[in-house]
């Protein structure tokens, strides 16, 4: 009995191993498949970035304006000149002029950038004639005579001389209202005068070759020929209390039927903390 239990276990144990070598063999004909260390990664996409938020809107009716000047003067000096004249009119040399006014300024409640300007003051021209005359108190005369003193006697200079009292009215925007005396600022408008005075004013007669024969100095005074009204358009540009202007004067300095229709104009500098 013994010796049939120890031939089975034998015959057991011999089946076992080589099945096992079998199994062993199949197994290392075909390997698993090795796990790829260089996989690539999926990169998940970055969030959107949030949405920048938005800069609140400036409230421009509670800004302070404490520190806006308290200057209200307007000082132009320009150079001036005449449109639509005439062959037979002959300025030249340096025409100029002078305006000074006080002026005020109402800025606007609900957005002081914007302003409404307004004030009185004193505009004067000074236009220059070659070897020619202006015969603005000539009696008798109908129109305006502008009679030429070439070839003879004639004055070194010579010139008309305008003065009106003016009341400028503006509509103001300023970049920066809480720094009036550093800020941009621009002014388109107008300009209303009544002619206060108008002479000519001759120095220095001389003969036709340039000599003196003469020193003194001739005004002749009268408003006859000029209208008394004055109506030009303006435009003010600034940097602080420095900047540029300009205006056109749209009614014609001559009364209609009193001479030829010549409109003034001037540019120039302007000095204004407003």
């Amino acid at each position: 009995m013994k010796k049939y239990f120890v031939t089975a276990l034998v015959l057991f144990l011999t089946t076992t191993a080589v099945f096992a070598q079998k199994k062993n063999a199949k197994n290392s004909k075909n390997p698993p498949p090795a796990k790829d260390s260089t996989a690539a990664v999926v990169n998940k996409p970055a969030p959107a970035p949030a949405p920048a938020a938005a800069k609140p809107k400036k409230d421009w009716s509670k800004i302070d304006l404490t520190k806006k000047p308290a200057d209200h003067f307007m000082i132009e000096l320009g150079y001036d000149n005449w449109a639509a004249v005439p062959d037979s009119i002959d300025i030249q040399g340096f025409n100029r002029s002078f305006n000074f006014y006080f002026m005020f300024n109402f800025p606007f409640k609900t957005d002081p950038r914007l302003s409404i300007g307004a004030g009185l003051g004193i505009g004067s021209s000074n236009i220059f004639f070659h070897q020619q005359e202006v015969l603005v108190a000539a009696i008798g005369n109908s129109t305006l005579a502008f009679p030429s003193q070439g070839g003879g006697n004639h004055f070194k200079k010579y010139k008309l001389v305008t003065t009106y009292l003016e009341a400028p009215v503006e509509l103001r925007f300023a970049m920066d209202p809480e720094h009036y005396d550093q800020s941009w600022k621009f002014a388109v408008g107008v300009k209303v005068g009544l002619m206060l005075s108008a002479y000519t004013k001759a120095k220095d007669l001389q003969n036709p070759v340039g000599q003196t024969i003469g020193s003194y100095i001739e005004k002749e005074s009268s408003k006859q020929f000029f209208s008394s009204p004055k109506l030009a358009g303006t435009l003010r540009v600034n940097k602080g209390v420095i900047g540029v202007f300009g205006q056109f004067q749209v009614n014609s300095l001559i009364k209609a039927n009193a001479g030829p229709s010549v409109f003034p104009w001037s540019c120039g500098i302007v000095l204004s903390g407003l």
